[in-house]
């Protein structure tokens, strides 16, 4: 528990220095994909009680033997056919990235009687083996997605290339920014734009920097995963 609070404090300390323009660090959120609950709960020693997960059957697996003050958020790739598994689960889908997946939170959502936070996914370096619009579509999309009832369009959120060039990553991060404040100043209603969800273990810095107001970072804080993900 030690160590995981010790690199917590190492990295809020890192993005608060690289996020000094901004006024404000962004806020971690602790990815804890393939991590057990028992080391999940020892993140409140460190005062982290967001987290993000990918898969939602570990989510409902983990669930009962989570701390109750943690927010879970849905960061990865969602299957239409999953939503009604986790819509009263988690706090804010971070992936949604096509109209028939707005379609099925938004429908689920009004059956639950709720208002699901959303932010859309902009696969912004084009890559064809990833999730996401482009970003020539964001305007569009969060204008469709904030005519349904069950959606709140609260931002954006991004998976950067797998390299470590900051050539490459800086002026991805630095469009994801323009996008967020476009899409901020455009005040599309039905919207409420306060997040730009971007930055993991290896480039949360460069994200930072660029303005990121959230960052998800999992190996950094827990090392090797633990968890067994049960088929």
């Amino acid at each position: 528990m030690d160590t995981i609070v010790e690199r917590i404090r190492s990295i809020q300390s890192e993005l608060a220095a690289a996020a000094e323009k901004w006024g404000r660090a962004p806020e971690l959120i602790a990815v804890t994909k393939t991590v057990d609950a028992e080391r999940i709960n020892s993140l409140a020693a460190a005062g982290i009680f967001h987290i993000g997960e990918n898969h939602a059957q570990e989510i409902l697996e983990k669930l009962p033997h989570l701390d109750a003050r943690f927010e879970i958020d849905f960061i990865g790739q969602l299957q239409n056919n999953k939503v009604k598994h986790i819509i009263d689960k988690v706090a804010m889908i971070q992936s949604l990235d096509r109209t028939s997946l707005a379609e099925e939170i938004d429908r689920r959502a009004v059956q639950r009687g709720i208002r699901m936070p959303v932010l859309i996914e902009v696969n912004i370096a084009g890559e064809p083996q990833k999730g996401g619009i482009s970003a020539d579509e964001v305007l569009t999309f969060a204008a469709e997605c904030a005519r349904r009832e069950g959606l709140l369009v609260s931002g954006l959120m991004c998976v950067m290339p797998n390299t470590d060039r900051e050539d490459v990553l800086m002026p991805l991060f630095r469009q994801m920014r323009t996008l967020f404040e476009q899409l901020r100043d455009e005040a599309i209603s039905g919207t409420k734009i306060t997040t730009l969800s971007m930055g993991m273990s290896g480039d949360y810095l460069l994200a930072a920097r660029a303005g990121a107001t959230h960052v998800r970072i999992g190996s950094a804080i827990f090392g090797k995963r633990v968890y067994s993900q049960k088929s």
